[in-house]
């Protein structure tokens, strides 16, 4: 039989792989966060750690909702009693559906402490960040998902001059939605009265083309992933354009 041997020189360690290090709450059926934070968070030493949750179609209301008592051990999976600078619940209309504040308690249930950033907030902060009053919306959704989305903008203080949902069931469908296609719609999507157009869903593949949709809008746009990607660089020290559109020169207020 082998003798194994135990080294007598305990290794060097290293600190941790990433300087930063930001957990993100996937939905079973996601296609798109991960890559989308691949290319614009990695390089600059944010190092992201997925965790899935349960989610099962249509994207409906209360689908969505169903959700919400899952998020706590969903987070707990993340790096187990390792810091994180935050937490990302990646669901636009889950969000919306649930509320932030019952998903920033829920996730806090398994992660106590971490600060915890929905898709809506960082929209939000995003669109406070450029100064916009009045924006566009174009989501993917059905209409009775869409319609609580509305209310939760206008609450905040935008004006909507024109709300546009593509009354779509199935979020993996919505990853599938052709770029060139994607371009043509939000083109229809934004009012020319608008500062800004918001393209919802962390499924769909917005954030890879935002400037193509800044071109074909003439004006700023916002995506679920893009307007993440950015406050989380934000709250993790990185500045600059770390990626292309109007967003990424400008800081977090």
């Amino acid at each position: 039989m082998t003798e194994i041997r135990i080294s007598s020189r305990p290794p060097r360690l290293d600190p941790r792989p990433m300087p930063h290090r930001v957990g993100v709450i996937a939905l079973s059926t996601d296609h798109t966060m991960e890559v989308d934070y691949a290319r614009i968070l990695t390089p600059q030493g944010i190092g992201f750690y997925t965790t899935r949750v349960e989610f099962v179609n249509p994207v409906a209301p209360e689908t969505l909702k169903a959700m919400e008592p899952r998020l706590a051990a969903a987070a707990e999976l993340i790096l187990p009693d390792q810091e994180l600078d935050a937490i990302v619940f990646g669901c636009t209309s889950a969000s919306v559906c649930i509320g932030d504040a019952a998903v920033q308690a829920q996730v806090n249930k398994g992660k106590p402490g971490c600060r915890v950033i929905t898709p809506v907030s960082a929209a939000v902060a995003g669109l406070q960040a450029m100064g916009a009053k009045r924006i566009s919306v174009l989501t993917p959704y059905l209409v009775e998902t869409s319609t609580p989305m509305a209310g939760v903008f206008e609450a905040a203080g935008f004006g909507i001059d024109r709300f546009t949902c593509l009354n779509m069931p199935d979020d993996r469908d919505m990853a599938r939605i052709a770029l060139d296609e994607l371009v043509e719609l939000a083109a229809e999507a934004a009012d020319k009265g608008s500062e800004a157009l918001f393209i919802s869903c962390t499924a769909v593949r917005a954030a890879g083309i935002i400037d193509r949709l800044e071109a074909a809008t003439g004006m700023p746009v916002l995506s679920s992933n893009y307007a993440t990607a950015w406050n989380l660089a934000r709250l993790c020290g990185v500045g600059g354009a770390i990626a292309p559109g109007h967003l990424m020169t400008l800081p977090l207020n």
